[in-house]
């Protein structure tokens, strides 16, 4: 999976999700080139209701089911 910025330029590339525990380790690279490693706690995980509102989560889950001809494109 990959995070652009609004130029297009790859931010973030994440390679795997695992569990580690009782959190989610998220490794990838940044910007193409540094490695790196991330813990996700569920406190943090459950922040995501407090700074998205329903119309943001529902068209997260709507994105799930779009076709790849429109990433990218806004």
């Amino acid at each position: 999976m990959k995070l652009f910025t609004p130029d297009g330029e790859e931010l973030m590339n994440v390679s795997s999700l695992e569990q580690d525990g009782n959190v989610l380790l998220i490794k990838g690279k940044i910007m193409g080139h540094m490695p790196m490693k991330a813990h996700l706690r569920p406190e943090e995980a459950r922040g995501l209701f407090k700074i998205a509102n329903w119309r943001t989560l529902f068209f997260l889950l709507t994105l799930l089911f779009r076709s790849d001809s429109s990433s990218g494109d806004q």
